[in-house]
This record gives structure tokens, sequence and C-alpha cells, in this order.
């Protein structure tokens, strides 16, 4: 799978295509957050959906832990329900309870939606993905050891991780009323994901025209379904949404997170075409690469919350994953993201750890 074209210095975009390097790469989920002083400092000074949607403050945020851990993937700094958001849903971040959106709940409510107002709503986030393209590739301005050496990821949410809060209105430990709704209103419920497939595989698309080098789709709440439900509403759009992308960007990898997926995380790589597979902090990486092909990569998965404690604990947990995917194209990350009361030095440790050559 390695493409010659490949800059050497790039690590972490060289794995994504199917090198095994030693040490692996690493980026973080959530490395762009509340844990870093200069986020807060940022933060402080416009609300969400207004740093999302700024290209000059999108960028910065991301570039901030390119700068201070030289981490090897530029993650976007955005939001999976940007999508959702502009097609008209409202949306809104309340503080200490997160997103508030207008719910979907009947054919009238997602007659309102509007898909060909993306592109317009959408340009400033690729607007950033173009500024953060030519910053990472350029000459230094950045204030990085190595220009050029860092990998620019673009994202979105998978359909019905965005499902479940557009129908809910909010976040849940559960999502009862997304799912009610996928077994008993499935017409409804099925308009809905055929529009979310549609519009994330058009705006992945852009987002790669932009700039990104390789995307990652998020399902944080894929693990809620049972096996049927999952084969329907996580596998079968993840795999239209594959194959769209590469019908356009056949070179670009794509990064697939089924989150809490088990064992069914082997059907879920074979149906999509997945290039790599993120995996959740409860997964074994040594029993999930003996299920899935050679040519796909393995991301992940340390516990965020061993990286919250630090110490010893986090080091030995750390450097087991990193062992569990020596031999294999292996982007060590986390199972989720990075805690927001994480001290900073934690992570620093985390870096030269994972870094060491022994």
């Amino acid at each position: 799978m390695t493409d010659q074209h490949i800059p050497s210095a790039k690590r972490l975009l060289r794995t994504l295509n199917g090198e095994a390097l030693w040490p692996p790469p690493m980026w973080l989920m959530r490395q762009a957050g509340r844990f870093l002083p200069e986020f807060r400092a940022m933060r402080a000074k416009a609300d969400f959906l207004t740093r999302c949607m700024t290209p000059d403050i999108a960028t910065e945020l991301t570039l901030q832990p390119i700068k201070r851990f030289g981490m090897d993937g530029a993650i976007l700094f955005s939001d999976i329900l940007i999508l959702p958001w502009a097609m008209g849903q409202s949306l809104e971040f309340v503080e200490g309870k997160g997103p508030v959106l207008g719910a979907i709940r009947s054919e009238q409510d997602l007659a309102r939606l509007d898909a060909a107002r993306i592109a317009e709503v959408t340009a400033p986030v690729l607007e950033t993905l173009t500024r953060l393209r030519k910053e990472l590739n350029g000459p230094d301005k950045i204030g990085v050891a190595q220009p050029g050496a860092t990998t620019l990821l673009g994202f979105t949410g998978a359909p019905f991780t965005v499902a479940c809060y557009m129908v809910e209105g909010h976040g849940s430990r559960e999502f009862a009323v997304t799912r009610k709704m996928a077994y008993a209103e499935p017409v409804l419920f099925d308009k809905l994901m055929d529009l979310l497939t549609q519009t994330t595989a058009e705006y992945l698309c852009k987002q790669i025209e932009a700039g990104a080098e390789a995307v990652m789709l998020f399902d944080s709440w894929a693990g809620l379904l049972s096996p049927s439900e999952f084969r329907k509403h996580v596998i079968a759009p993840s795999r239209q949404i594959v194959q769209a992308i590469k019908a356009r960007h056949p070179s670009t990898r794509i990064i697939g997170f089924p989150r809490l997926s088990g064992v069914l995380v082997a059907e879920y790589v074979r149906e999509t075409g997945v290039d790599v597979v993120a995996l959740d902090t409860g997964a074994d990486m040594e029993i999930v690469r003996s299920m899935l092909p050679e040519h796909v990569g393995i991301q992940g998965n340390l516990d965020p919350v061993a990286v919250l404690a630090g110490g010893d604990a986090m080091k030995r947990e750390a450097l087991a994953i990193r062992e569990a995917g020596r031999g294999r194209a292996h982007v060590f990350n986390l199972g989720h993201g990075v805690f927001p009361q994480t001290p900073v030095e934690h992570v620093a440790e985390l870096v030269s750890t994972i870094r060491e050559t022994a």
C-alpha cells in the first residue's frame, strides 16, 4: 500500500499507508483541548462555534499541540455537529451540558434540513484546512522542529453517531429515543441516515480537496447497537462513505472508529474497507490484530484515564500498547479523547515515553 510519493518525514502518513515504523507515530484524540493552557486562553475569547468557524482561531487551535508536543498528526479543530448545523438544525453548546439541538422527531423536522446550505456554511472550515496544509508543509512558521513532518487529518462523525444527537437533541448515555426511532419508525430514520451518509461523504471529499491528507470517521456510539442494527446503521453507511471517497480520492487513507464495537470490529473492517481501524480503550490490541488482515492498520488505544493519572501506571500501559503494535502499521493514540483536567506534563511524558527507541 505504500505510496512512493509520500515524504519520508511524514511518519503518520507512511503508517496510514501500511508501513510499520518504530517507534510508532502518534497523535491524540482531543489533543487540541482544555488541558492546554494556551487552548483555555483562546477559549475565553470566543464561544465554541465561533472558534470552529473562524479560520484564524481554528488554525491556531489545531496547531497548538503540534507546537508544544510535535505530534505526528494535526487533526482539524472542528466538531461532528457542524454538518447538521450547516443543514439548518439549531445548535448551541451550553456550558456544563454540552450540545443542545432542535430535535428531529418527524418528517416535518427532517424536511426543514437543507443539504444545499452545506457548501456555503462550511466554507470557513475548508479555508482552515487550506491554511493548515500551507502552514504544516511550508517554511518553519509554526515553531516546530521539523516543518513538513506533520500529517493533516480531516474528520466527521459517522451517520449513526451524528443522528444520535440530531434525534435526541442533546447528549445521552443510552440515546434511547434515537434507537427507538430506528426500530419503530424505520422509514423516517432511514431517510435521516441516507441524508447523513450522502452529505458526510461529500463533506469529507471537500475536506480532502481543501488539504486533508487523511480523514477519520468517528462512530462514538456504535457500541450501543445490537449486531443487526450495527450492521445496518454503522457498517452499511460507513461502507458507502468509504466507497464514495475512494471513487474520487483513491489514495486518501480513511481511519474508522467504531467505538465499543467489540467482536464486530473485524466485520466492520472487512465490510467497510477502511484502511485503519481506531480501537477504543476496551479492545485488546493483540487479539484484534490477529483478527484483521495484515494490510489494515491499527490506531490506539491507551485509556485516557491512565494519562490523567500519569506516572508509572501510564508509562506501563503505554509501553504495553506500543509493544502490542510492534511489526504492524500502528498509530499510537488513546481509546477516546484526552480528559480536560489532564495535567499537560502527563501528556508531555507520554509523548516522550512512546518516542523512546528502546
